[in-house]
């Protein structure tokens, strides 16, 4: 089964934003607040190329921020999610 991760920070709003999206569509999110951990950001970049947050993987396919994970949304491309039962 896929799993979902997000990159984030616990107050910003669109990680906030994405979180609510994907537990509305059911999905079990596992959380790596990269502002708590010491080198975060860093291996954010490595791993995404990117510097903002949220970043989210689905399984191994990365998605993408907030924007990126709406518009799958609106495309309909985005439920069922893992582990929505």
């Amino acid at each position: 089964m896929s799993q979902i991760r997000m990159f984030c920070t616990e107050f910003y709003p669109c990680c906030v934003r994405a979180g609510m999206l994907l537990k509305s569509k059911g999905g079990q999110i596992g959380k790596i607040f990269v502002d708590s951990l010491s080198g975060g950001f860093r291996e954010l970049f490595a791993l995404t190329g990117r510097r903002t947050v949220p970043q989210i993987f689905i399984g191994d396919h990365h998605v993408g921020g907030y924007d990126d994970l709406s518009a799958l949304d609106s495309r309909g491309d985005l439920a069922p999610l893992p582990g929505s039962g």
